[in-house]
């Protein structure tokens, strides 16, 4: 279960991270964002082969 919340989470980061790029342009926003998208998903598929 906290897995669950946790990749929920993570992608409520990506997309306020997302929305902070868009208004400031700043490609460390997106860069972060980016990071952490893929951070989530790598996470996502390692829980689901064990």
């Amino acid at each position: 279960m906290l897995g669950v919340l946790g990749f929920f989470a993570a992608l409520l980061a990506v997309v306020m991270g997302m929305g902070r790029w868009h208004e400031t342009g700043s490609p460390y926003w997106l860069g972060g964002s980016i990071a952490l998208l893929v951070l989530t998903l790598l996470g996502a598929l390692q829980s689901r082969r064990k």
